[in-house]
């Protein structure tokens, strides 16, 4: 380990923290998770335990390598986030841009064709059939809050 120490690294498109471990750093890429990690770095022959910082800039063009398709280098096809895709019919792993891209078409595509799951999706809205009463409530409003609520009451009681 004589060499030197990065703090901040580039690995496909994504600033990493050197400090991750290499499992965890690669998974910080768009597109790829934990477990597609550990076994990309088993194809690049690399120790996930080993710290992103002391990878070598060999190490990082190998990881990238096999990122950019990782169905060549071994990969199972269940890894891939993009099976049978309905233009090519062709298993694929889409990472970064490109993945943020095929989603937003896809989802066009659903609504140009009048689907409702495409609405449901542009809007932000469960897709599946779930309940929306009461989940699924994150980011919007839910209603007031009672610290506010007393303290109009402690303010109209002094008038």
């Amino acid at each position: 380990m004589s060499e030197e120490f990065r703090h901040i690294m580039r690995i496909v498109d994504a600033n990493v923290d050197g400090t991750l471990k290499a499992s965890y750093a690669v998974s910080k890429v768009r597109g790829i998770s934990v477990r597609l990690a550990h076994a990309i770095l088993r194809k690049a022959d690399i120790d996930p335990e080993k710290r992103a910082g002391f990878l070598t800039e060999a190490e990082i063009d190998k990881i990238e390598e096999i990122v950019k398709d990782p169905l060549k280098y071994g990969v199972p096809s269940w890894f891939a986030n993009r099976r049978k895709d309905p233009e090519s019919g062709k298993n694929t792993h889409l990472i970064s841009a490109d993945l943020i891209l095929k989603s937003k078409t896809d989802i066009q595509e659903m609504k140009d064709t009048k689907s409702w799951r495409g609405y449901r999706h542009a809007y932000g809205l469960k897709v599946r059939g779930q309940r929306t009463k009461t989940t699924g409530r994150a980011g919007k409003a839910l209603g007031v809050k009672k610290k506010e609520i007393m303290a109009k009451a402690a303010a109209a009681k002094r008038e």
